[in-house]
């Protein structure tokens, strides 16, 4: 309805908005840090999960938000720790013996613990959830392959690409059954709740993209040096200052060099992040067996993308990843 009749696009992603005003919107699937890197204390939190895109800004359709809590702690995530008081929903977590004290770093049950909250929970929620016509949009993915660098820009092509393929990787102890990395891609981010063929989405994101100039940087919060069982995990502390780094302008400063397969343009360097980090192969010992893993999930983003080529148009297609020969 949104799309056919008011011309708004509706988003499963988070938002916030910087203290001049400006709304960055974080798109990605479970897993992938929606929740935890939009709330950010020095920002205005929107909205946790699904917002609508109008000819003015965004706004949020519900009023509250839905955090996974595996290892939560203060330090790590202040707002959305602060946020669990009576009437928080928690699911699936544990306490410590004989107490009513909930232990964050039991995942016996699941490592998908969960809390729900209101909107209002987070002390510098945005009332009413309105912001304004975004600057910057975020594309997070876990990649548990260690192929994708932490932090890329997207031309236009490039971002209705990965937005109509939704790639994140799932890890084991998310799901049942997951006992290593397997890939998923759901389209726009969220596939169940979008009924149109994702190239209407996509093109209504292009068309706003274009007309405000908008920033489209792709985000991975998955694995460096190795895929997941031999490299590590980015460290939040990392991608929040890559994040941070966008949003106030400093990596429009810095040089790009664009990857081999993916295309994506990736910054030399970025405040606060060591710049061997930047370059996913660079982490790798054994560079074969990074482009080999590189080629591999190409070939997985082409095989998936096959379903939607007949609706997408020449730049969509271009965009495509190109695995090695």
């Amino acid at each position: 309805m949104l799309p056919h009749e008011h011309g708004v696009l509706p988003m499963h992603c988070s938002a916030n908005q910087g203290t001049k005003g400006d709304t960055a919107i974080f798109f990605g699937l479970s897993g992938t840090g929606k929740t935890t890197l939009s709330a950010d204390p020095q920002r205005k939190l929107i909205g946790d999960d699904e917002h609508g895109w109008t000819e003015s800004g965004v706004f949020n359709f519900e009023g509250g938000c839905y955090a996974k809590t595996i290892d939560l702690s203060a330090e790590k995530e202040p707002q959305i720790f602060a946020a669990i008081q009576d009437g928080a929903l928690l699911e699936n977590v544990m306490f410590h013996g004989n107490t009513n004290s909930v232990d964050y770093t039991d995942g016996s049950i699941t490592e998908n613990t969960r809390v729900s909250y209101p909107l209002h929970y987070i002390d510098n929620a945005l009332e009413p959830s309105i912001g304004n016509i975004p600057k910057n949009i975020f594309f997070l993915t876990c990649d548990a392959y260690g192929v994708l660098p932490p932090v890329s820009k997207l031309t236009p092509g490039q971002a209705m690409y990965q937005f109509m393929s939704g790639y994140t990787a799932k890890v084991a102890g998310t799901e049942a059954g997951i006992t290593e990395p397997k890939s998923t891609f759901s389209a726009c981010f969220g596939a169940p709740f979008m009924p149109l063929h994702p190239a209407q989405y996509a093109k209504m994101l292009g068309e706003k993209m274009r007309a405000h100039k908008v920033n489209v940087w792709m985000i991975n919060t998955g694995w460096t040096g190795g895929a997941y069982g031999t490299g590590q995990r980015i460290k939040l502390a990392f991608t929040r200052a890559m994040i941070t780094a966008a949003l106030a302008g400093e990596l429009d400063k810095v040089a790009y060099r664009e990857h081999d397969i993916f295309g994506v343009a990736i910054p030399e360097s970025c405040p606060g992040v060591p710049d061997e980090l930047l370059d996913p192969k660079h982490t790798w010992t054994d560079k074969n067996a990074y482009d080999k893993q590189a080629a591999d999930l190409a070939a997985q983003f082409v095989r998936n993308f096959e379903k939607y080529a007949d609706k997408a148009d020449r730049e969509i297609l271009d965009a495509a990843p190109r695995p090695l020969q």
